[in-house]
């Protein structure tokens, strides 16, 4: 699958908020939760564009002084398991090495297990839970953290 990792802007909106009502029928950022992450002073948001300028997926990541944290991961039905959220998150991990962040935080449900091995194939481990966290259905959110090795 031919993709390229690029900044989202405004213009990717309209394909971000049907790709993110796709991935999560159930309880989706709404198109003035993207736009405000997307305008935030301290987040910034990838994507991943096909040939034909489509979005197949994106990452949402908000960064404070040295931590940051992957706030929102979709990836399209069609182009799961072809590495897109791979190529996602290491191109977040290469901004945080870049930027001197110590560490990476995300969460996951229980329930996503695909998600979840992916994480920990990547070097994230489970730091702790958040008790009912998710609501739609009602779960807790497995913590999970990637150190960055100090530059030395």
């Amino acid at each position: 699958m031919d993709y390229q990792i690029i900044p989202m802007t405004s213009a990717h909106l309209d394909q971000a908020e049907e790709l993110e009502k796709i991935c999560f029928p159930e309880d989706p950022w709404s198109r003035r939760i993207l736009k405000e992450s997307l305008a935030g002073e301290s987040s910034a948001a990838l994507l991943a564009r096909d040939g034909d300028g489509g979005v197949l997926g994106y990452v949402f990541f908000t960064i404070v002084l040295d931590e940051g944290s992957v706030d929102n991961i979709a990836v399209h039905p069609d182009a799961r398991r072809r590495g897109v959220a791979s190529a996602l998150l290491r191109a977040v991990h290469g901004y945080g090495r870049s930027h001197g962040l110590s560490f990476l935080l995300l969460e996951v449900r229980p329930s996503n297990r695909g998600a979840a091995a992916l994480y920990r194939k990547m070097g994230y481990q489970e730091v702790g839970r958040r008790k009912n966290y998710y609501l739609d259905p009602k779960e807790d959110a497995i913590i999970m953290k990637l150190e960055f090795m100090p530059c030395t």
